[in-house]
């Protein structure tokens, strides 16, 4: 899938890797990318997003796409017409929700292999999240206690 395509926002696929990194209980992804969607929000959001709390600075849309990840990361079988209505009610499209539900996919493969292969957050990585960020993420592997050299 070619992301310059679509017509997702940037704050969409932020908004849908962070809601899936963080549903899924992968700390390194949150701390990747809770800083992205803060840079295009603002820190307390992103670290709404990432404890699964309310978000009122996340849009209609975005808060969708969010409940929607994360219920196609808890058990995409339960999934119902009226989950993909209450897409369509927030403006997406049918082209946008495939290409949602086919990137949440793609992230869910991707943390998938990070976490099965041990992957930690770097220590740069977590000292670089601001500090909302790094107080929600309480999941997942530990940030690794030495800088890492690559």
């Amino acid at each position: 899938m070619k992301m310059s395509s679509s017509s997702l926002t940037d704050r969409d696929w932020a908004v849908m890797v962070t809601a899936t990194a963080s549903q899924l209980g992968d700390s390194y992804c949150s701390l990747a990318w809770g800083p992205k969607l803060a840079r295009l929000s603002d820190a307390e959001t992103a670290a709404q997003l990432i404890a699964n709390e309310p978000a009122p600075a996340l849009s209609e849309r975005e808060q969708a796409l969010a409940a929607w990840t994360r219920q196609l990361v808890d058990d995409p079988n339960a999934t119902t017409s009226s989950d993909v209505t209450r897409l369509r009610a927030v403006g997406l499209d049918d082209k946008e929700i495939f290409e949602a539900t086919t990137f949440v996919a793609f992230r869910l493969a991707f943390s998938t292999v990070n976490d099965a292969l041990g992957a930690a957050p770097d220590r740069q990585l977590a000292d670089a999240a601001p500090d909302p960020i790094r107080n929600a993420v309480g999941f997942g592997r530990p940030t690794a206690p030495e800088p890492s050299h690559a």
